[in-house]
């Protein structure tokens, strides 16, 4: 790491976040060794398995906060947060949004959103997965965010990079903004090329404009513009 990336990581994450970032390999193994729903549900066991929520740690509560500041200045009327984890994102969003759903893979992950979330009006949280989303949810939002979530999918080929980059964008009401944001470490591992592959799969699909591209200590980000809510991902 130079030391200009390490002053700006210091910016992001205190000596503390050293757990958070060992806790998370852990998960993240633990997952690789299942596949699907049954992975998360194993790992949502733990009722904070990336421990994204606990306030000992500095780093994932200021990523968002970042990710909130790089959206386009505008009323947003309703969001929707695919994997959500325990919240926290979604959490944040009502400060932006008149509405919230929060939707991710593991029920265990819904129900610990839903306890941390009680008395927050006009947030809410369902599961479901993003491979299998219901069209009922189409042209529904006007903000989309996707943080952390798509380099969890095995086998993620072009084809169905490029199915999710349409699918999402009909999620979106025409001119509704996606925040698309994924790791990314030294550029050349392997988890660096997979985030690239997979903002390039969306800045490059018909369903969206890019807007602006960021690169922060130690992620991604891509903020896009829905094109169009009648695009048809059966034709990918």
């Amino acid at each position: 790491m130079s030391i200009r990336s390490a002053l700006a990581a210091a910016h992001f994450m205190s000596w503390r976040d050293i757990g958070l970032f060992a806790k998370s390999a852990r998960t993240d193994a633990a997952i690789a060794r299942l596949s699907g729903r049954a992975a998360f549900e194993a790992a949502y066991t733990d009722p904070d398995p990336w421990a994204s929520a606990n306030p000992a740690y500095r780093y994932q509560r200021r990523k968002y906060e970042v990710l909130l500041s790089l959206l386009p200045d505008r009323p947003y009327r309703a969001a929707l947060d695919i994997g959500c984890g325990v919240g926290l994102m979604s959490r944040m969003l009502a400060g932006r949004a008149e509405t919230v759903l929060g939707l991710d893979v593991a029920q265990g992950a819904v129900n610990t959103a839903m306890a941390a979330a009680a008395g927050l009006p006009g947030v809410r949280f369902e599961q479901a997965d993003i491979l299998d989303l219901p069209a009922s949810l189409d042209g529904q939002f006007d903000l989309l965010i996707l943080a952390d979530t798509l380099y969890y999918l095995r086998p993620l080929d072009d084809r169905l990079l490029k199915h999710l980059a349409l699918r999402t964008s009909r999620l979106l009401a025409p001119g509704g903004v996606c925040l698309l944001a994924n790791h990314f470490f030294s550029g050349a591992d392997a988890d660096s090329r997979l985030s690239r592959r997979i903002h390039c799969a969306f800045a490059w699909s018909p369903g969206y404009t890019a807007l602006s591209a960021h690169r922060r200590p130690f992620y991604l980000v891509s903020i896009m513009q829905a094109e169009t809510s009648s695009l048809n991902t059966k034709d990918v």
